[in-house]
């Protein structure tokens, strides 16, 4: 596994392939990092889908509210929900959406990001300026290139669990 230089900020997300290891970044996006934070440490991200995973472009997951696998699973209103929580604003920055890194998912308002987030499975620069990064994949990217397929995939991967490393 990677070195974790900051437990605090680092992600750490189970696969059923293994472990995909996420450096936050609050000097960027500090009001998304907390999110992402304060969802996994209520096991709200637990059991979550990937409801939407494009060949060449990007993992989607986080849906808190329709995507929990374990509880009230709704794959036709997978993608439509987020948490009980207000939405963040953006945070934009100039860093790029390349591999690997994690950028919040939102609706055609840029200030309406909530639970919902994104790996990009390659450079996807014409993202930049547009969603806000967040983090990167530091460790396991084999893992998520793994995810299976779809809008929505037949049969969904899932995160069986999310978790702040200092608290693993």
């Amino acid at each position: 596994m990677a070195e974790i230089k900051d437990p605090e900020n680092t992600i750490i997300i189970e696969l059923t392939g293994g472990n995909v290891v996420i450096e936050l970044l609050p000097d960027v996006a500090p009001q998304h990092s907390d999110r992402m934070k304060e969802l996994a440490r209520g096991g709200e991200y637990d059991n979550v889908a990937f409801h939407r995973v494009i060949d060449g472009f990007m993992a989607q997951t986080g849906d808190v509210e329709h995507g929990d696998m374990e509880d009230g699973f709704n794959l036709s209103r997978a993608g439509t929900g987020g948490s009980s929580m207000p939405d963040v604003p953006a945070e934009f920055s100039k860093l790029p959406h390349d591999r690997g890194t994690l950028g919040a998912a939102r609706s055609a308002n840029p200030d309406s990001a909530n639970s919902q987030f994104f790996i990009n499975f390659k450079d996807n620069h014409f993202l930049n300026g547009q969603y806000t990064v967040y983090g990167r994949v530091i460790d396991g990217m084999e893992h998520v290139d793994a995810i299976v397929r779809g809008e929505p995939p037949a049969s969904p991967d899932r995160m069986i669990s999310v978790k702040v490393a200092a608290d693993a």
